[in-house]
């Protein structure tokens, strides 16, 4: 990690950032099931409902289920965990496709970061975000720029001192000098806005 921050510090404005959050610690999520679920419970909640909502889904189970388990439990007491009926569709295709072995997650390592996002992305409620999540906190790729995450926006935003948020072309363009560590300095401006307890 060293070679990725010395490489960021490049950037003198994100090199303020790296001093202030400290040391570089993301945790992988070592199950590539689990990392999904997680990433759809979370979409489009801010950290504190969506771990609530995580934390009472493992409660049904008692542990972090198998896709076995979600496709057996009904919809309503799904729905009960705080999860929406979107939510639920979503998981229980997920769970439909890993079960049946039309989508292997263990191959997933093999493959490129587009590959990963066009595999994940035909499942129902799988976007580009939620794929690039997946390859962050899963796989651990360290190149990855989810410009449409609101959190990066943010984080861009301020350090640069924009008066809007950055659209897709300009994030892009800021982010050419970070390569191939984009997922670390995300990362960096995540924490720098406290929008995830990462």
């Amino acid at each position: 990690m060293t070679a990725a921050l010395k490489h960021l510090k490049k950037d003198k404005k994100l090199a303020k950032i790296i001093d202030q959050v400290g040391k570089y610690n993301l945790s992988i999520t070592k199950n590539p099931y689990e990392s999904l679920v997680e990433a759809i419970i979370t979409q489009q909640l801010s950290g504190k409902a969506a771990d609530s909502i995580s934390t009472r889904f493992r409660e049904i189970y008692g542990r972090f289920p198998k896709p076995a388990d979600v496709l057996v439990t009904s919809d309503v007491k799904l729905r009960k965990a705080g999860l929406s009926y979107m939510k639920v569709s979503y998981i229980k295709d997920l769970s439909s496709r890993v079960e049946s072995k039309g989508l292997r997650l263990s191959y997933m390592k093999n493959l490129t970061d587009e590959e990963v996002v066009a595999q994940l992305t035909k499942v129902r409620g799988i976007g580009r975000w939620t794929a690039e999540m997946f390859l962050i906190f899963s796989l651990g790729r360290q190149d990855v720029l989810p410009v449409g995450d609101l959190g990066l926006k943010k984080g861009i935003q301020r350090l640069y001192s924009l008066t809007e948020l950055p659209e897709k072309e300009q994030m892009e363009k800021i982010a050419e000098k970070w390569r191939p560590y984009r997922s670390v300095a995300t990362w960096y401006l995540w924490r720098s806005l406290n929008q995830f307890d990462i």
